[in-house]
């Protein structure tokens, strides 16, 4: 099987990862997501949530996204809203999980855990589509390193020059969940890949081998609020799109 030369890994980000998902809506099989009124006013309600909780001094940063594309896999997770928090570390993870403040986000954890490695800088930019790619693996399976002999073939065939890997630290459906910031918009980088005979040989064998399914959901940035240490940022935070 050909081998892609492997990407330049950068140091992992030191913070703990909390991924939740948001129904704002009943969850949809319809791969596209429009932006309804009802969906644009709970988006603006989970914006004054994340403001809140990102003035805890555990909490570093507090991203709303919302869904732009899920295709239609059994397992995915189908939210229309996410919410991505860093915690300072990966020690305040059981305490930012309880606190009053995540609860009033009224969503349910997908993964909680630590970025176990790193390509580039995903939030370098924060227009553009991101990608959550969800990783299932059977038990004994090691999912980074899975994903980690696939990153070069992402890096040289589809221009993709960033990734977090985070890996749960708990319970989690997933054994690993991937976050990146796309070149191209979702339906331009499937086609880019499920054009390219060596995605089907080389990515889906290779997942086929270890007994690993790829589940992605595409979305856009709605909002990030960091701690109130900086003039523009969290009680109003940087707004990238109305949700």
């Amino acid at each position: 099987m050909t081998r892609y030369p492997p990407p330049r890994f950068v140091d992992p980000e030191p913070y703990g990862f909390i991924y939740l998902g948001v129904q704002a809506e009943p969850a949809q099989r319809f791969p596209v997501h429009t932006r309804t009124p009802h969906r644009r006013r709970e988006a603006a309600q989970l914006v004054a949530a994340a403001a809140a909780l990102a003035r805890r001094p555990d909490v570093a940063r507090v991203n709303v996204y919302r869904a732009v594309l899920i295709p239609p896999l059994p397992g995915v997770p189908r939210y229309n809203l996410a919410v991505l928090i860093r915690t300072v570390g990966a020690e305040q993870l059981d305490t930012v999980r309880a606190c009053a403040e995540v609860s009033a986000l009224g969503g349910e954890q997908i993964l909680a855990g630590v970025n176990a490695a790193r390509i580039g800088d995903t939030e370098a930019r924060t227009d553009g589509t991101f990608l959550f790619n969800h990783f299932t693996a059977g038990a004994g399976v090691d999912a980074e390193a899975v994903w980690r002999s696939l990153t070069g073939w992402y890096t040289s065939r589809t221009a993709v020059d960033n990734s977090t890997a985070l890996r749960p630290a708990g319970a989690s459906p997933f054994a690993l969940v991937n976050y990146v910031r796309l070149p191209a918009g979702p339906l331009r980088f499937l086609i880019g890949q499920l054009t390219r005979p060596s995605f089907h040989r080389f990515v889906r064998g290779t997942l086929d081998a270890n007994g690993m399914r790829a589940l992605p959901a595409f979305h856009r940035l709605v909002h990030t609020c960091t701690a109130p240490t900086d003039d523009d940022l969290c009680s109003g935070g940087r707004q990238r799109d109305r949700g």
